[in-house]
């Protein structure tokens, strides 16, 4: 049985330190200019989960109280869900899904050929609130035959799929032979899903911190 929203200490903690971290990583977000480019539809891929982990919060480094984390550079991922008019969208679930340090899904047709990094998450969700911010803790993705190194993202509210997108990191020479980045034709709108994953100053374990914001071009119902 899969586990609800209602997640227990370890997850309370991760949710209530996501409004402070994502607000922190994302210093002056909400004074920001909000750049009105609408972030384009991209494939949803072959690897969305066909079972859900039964961890599906916010962080995807350790799985339900294990003591041991994932191996990979910790990012903490945050960002906001934007509508047409540029406000924050509420109530807006946001799903990642991405491989492990080995190159791996989670996906069955995919980890089931291969040893996967058992204690990396790989999918993750997280509820925005008046924000419209998110915010996960995951791994910095890597490449893997013939993809550039990219996180996929799905956006939902009420029930209906709102937009599924990726994000790219900024730099990555395979950026520029990725068959699905290349198929942005508007520069602009392939600028934008291409993200700074930065080092987090002070980090004595040399984290890193990347901010995505999404942005519909359109309002959904309420």
């Amino acid at each position: 049985m899969q586990k609800s929203l209602i997640l227990p200490d370890r997850r309370i903690f991760m949710s209530t330190f996501a409004l402070g971290a994502a607000a922190w990583f994302t210093r002056g977000a909400f004074a920001d200019e909000v750049s009105r480019i609408k972030t384009p539809a991209q494939t949803e891929g072959p690897f969305y989960p066909d079972h859900l982990p039964l961890d599906t919060d916010n962080d995807l480094i350790v799985v339900n109280d294990s003591l041991t984390p994932a191996v990979g550079e910790i990012t903490h991922l945050s960002g906001r869900i934007l509508d047409g008019n540029g406000n924050p969208v509420r109530n807006a679930l946001v799903e990642i899904w991405q491989v492990d340090s080995k190159a791996v899904y989670i996906h069955t047709a995919d980890s089931g050929h291969k040893k996967r990094d058992t204690n990396f998450q790989g999918f993750g969700r997280f509820l925005t609130g008046s924000s419209g911010e998110y915010y996960f803790r995951t791994i910095k993705p890597v490449c893997y035959t013939p993809r550039t190194a990219h996180i996929h993202f799905k956006v939902k509210r009420g029930g209906k799929e709102l937009l599924t997108t990726q994000c790219y990191v900024k730099g990555e020479p395979l950026n520029e032979r990725d068959g699905v980045l290349k198929g942005i034709r508007d520069e602009k709108q392939k600028e934008s899903v291409i993200i700074d994953f930065a080092k987090v100053a002070d980090s004595k374990i040399g984290e890193l911190s990347a901010k995505f914001d999404i942005y519909l071009g359109w309002t959904p119902e309420a």
